[in-house]
């Protein structure tokens, strides 16, 4: 068995069920944040059901105590307030007192860096995003924010989303139109050991 226990947030959407499953494959332990966890009714031995909410500080050190590593696959809930900004902060306090340094999670194209340089298409679907989805999109922009200004060893993923594809992250500009749940799940997963983008948030797509 690998001697990571992962803490999993959002465990249970398209990215997030492929995500919990490549983490069994490699024999993590995973300890998984659900809002209705009698809805979920996958069982095995390597994972721990918390129940609870992203939003509310308890639940979230509840599920990170005793985790290594934090991954975020979160979407936000229908009808409700955005959800991001609030999880992130609730995620890099726990993180903090229990010491925990490795954070990875996922986003939608709209976040603006200071590093990216967007083609036309991917700057029309950030301003498409910002004027039907303004809140939502301005939180995302908040969650990364949070984290440049943290301590963590965070990894942005950003992307558009069982096939697969041949994979490419790059740090200036998303050259595809998006990104499988399945290799989306394996490059999470191949992030834990890898250091090549700590502190940074590059696009991730196939190339078709």
């Amino acid at each position: 068995m690998n001697t990571h226990t992962i803490a999993v947030i959002g465990g249970t959407g398209k990215s997030g069920k492929y995500l919990v499953q490549n983490l069994l494959n490699n024999n993590y332990s995973v300890k998984l944040l659900l809002r209705n966890p009698e809805n979920f009714t996958f069982e095995h031995p390597l994972i721990k059901i918390v129940k609870g909410d992203a939003r509310d500080g308890a639940s979230i050190n509840h599920v990170l105590k005793d985790c290594d590593i934090v991954i975020s696959t979160i979407g936000q809930p229908i009808g409700e307030k955005s959800i991001f900004s609030d999880a992130t902060k609730n995620i890099i306090a726990s993180m903090n007192t229990y010491g925990i340094k490795r954070y990875i999670v996922t986003t939608g194209l709209h976040v603006d860096t200071p590093f990216d340089n967007k083609n036309e298409q991917v700057k029309m679907a950030t301003e498409w995003m910002y004027h039907n989805y303004p809140k939502t999109t301005r939180d995302k922009q908040i969650e990364y924010e949070l984290l440049t200004e943290s301590n963590l060893d965070w990894t942005f993923l950003i992307h558009q989303t069982s096939e697969s594809f041949l994979t490419e992250a790059n740090l200036e500009d998303c050259r595809g139109e998006n990104i499988s749940a399945t290799d989306l799940a394996e490059f999470l997963v191949t992030q834990i050991d890898d250091k090549t983008y700590l502190k940074q948030s590059p696009f991730l797509y196939n190339l078709l």
